[in-house]
């Protein structure tokens, strides 16, 4: 498994326009081949918000990253300061605290 953390700062849509635009793009998110799950980050007192995917394998990871929903995504003027990390899964301990599921 593998995860990856987007972060970003909305500028010229507001928090209700942003989670709104999100509501109709979920499923194609859930369509994404190897996606396990997607989490959906939002802290508008700072005005940060993003995701956190966890992926079936580093692959899937990178053909995501290669593709056209996530170069809109990196790419949308209206997130600023964008950012990606992403990290391997230590599955041992992961499994006993019930990060995998």
């Amino acid at each position: 498994m593998h995860i990856q953390v987007v972060n970003f700062n909305l500028e010229g849509v507001s928090h209700d326009e942003y989670c709104q635009g999100c509501d109709s793009v979920a499923q194609h998110f859930a369509d994404v081949p190897g996606l396990v799950s997607k989490v959906w980050l939002a802290d508008a007192e700072s005005n940060t918000y993003g995701g956190v995917y966890t992926w079936k394998d580093r692959q899937s990871m990178q053909d995501f990253a290669a593709g056209d929903l996530f170069k809109g995504v990196a790419g949308n003027p209206n997130f600023v300061g964008f950012s990606v990390k992403t990290f391997d899964v230590i599955e041992g301990p992961s499994k006993t605290t019930n990060g995998i599921v």
